[in-house]
């Protein structure tokens, strides 16, 4: 199936990656992985393609309550980890230990949090990413250019502004699925 997102991804869709393109060769097994912008349901899907196509296993976290029935199957397959959030651990805490019980985990996630424009991130990748001791990596959705810029691991040090002025650094300049909201 590798062959049939190449063909896809390069030749019908007309996209490319750029940057760290032996990313699935890294040794990195674990690591949290921000892809922004964030501004269309398509970069779901834009993401399972891409994941397919530099051959990486890649996570994401879901709230337990749509883990059930045929459904649940189907997320867990396509590397999906359920999470309480009513549960009064510590969401961060909580997140982390997935790292803790998994050989291999990498995390997507938008920093954003939504498809809506927003002025900050969110921070709980990056405390996740802290707490776990796992490099942040960072990839693009930059539809103008049809690209898949990916970054460096990057381990997250205590000074949190100048952390994210580097990776706010890293996305200027691309343009979303929906441009206003990039």
């Amino acid at each position: 199936m590798r062959w049939l997102a190449k063909f896809i991804y390069y030749k019908i869709l007309g996209w490319e990656v750029v940057g760290n393109t032996n990313f699935s060769k890294n040794t990195v097994k674990k690591a949290v992985i921000i892809v922004a912008p964030h501004t269309s349901w398509q970069d779901f899907h834009m993401g399972v393609l891409l994941r397919k196509v530099i051959g990486i296993k890649t996570n994401f976290v879901g709230k337990k309550e749509l883990f059930v029935g045929p459904f649940a199957w189907y997320l867990k397959a396509i590397g999906g980890a359920p999470i309480d959030r009513h549960s009064k651990e510590n969401k961060v805490d909580l997140i982390a230990k997935l790292f803790e019980n998994h050989e291999e985990f990498r995390m997507a996630l938008a920093p954003e949090g939504t498809r809506k424009k927003v002025e900050e991130w969110r921070t709980g990748f990056y405390y996740i990413a802290k707490k776990a001791n796992v490099p942040i990596i960072m990839f693009t959705l930059d539809f103008a250019k049809k690209q898949n810029k990916i970054s460096e691991p990057f381990y997250p040090t205590d000074n949190v502004d100048a952390d994210f002025k580097f990776m706010h650094k890293f996305y200027e300049g691309v343009i979303g699925k929906v441009p206003e909201y990039s």
